[in-house]
């Protein structure tokens, strides 16, 4: 052993300071962005062809007044049932 003080202070494990809590509006923001980042692959997964998404948009595409017509119908019936 040698009498030679070290240059560095030592460092013990344990002694660091306790991180800080996060902001409540920093987990809120965090949250959200996790849940739009899943809902944004949820749509991007049921574009994809042969799924629900792209099949509609198809129709949709093709047939304008159509689906225009089929979506009003349905309307029109699941609004005369609320009553």
């Amino acid at each position: 052993m040698s009498d030679e003080i070290p240059i560095a202070p030592f460092i013990y494990d344990g002694l660091d300071p306790a991180p800080r809590p996060k902001p409540l509006v920093t987990e809120v923001i965090e949250g959200l962005g996790q849940t739009l980042r899943h809902v944004k692959g949820s749509f991007e997964a049921a574009r994809r062809p042969g799924m629900p998404l792209s099949v509609l948009s198809n129709i949709a595409r093709e047939a304008p007044l159509g689906s225009l017509l089929i979506a009003f119908l349905l309307g029109v019936a699941l609004g005369r049932r609320r009553r």
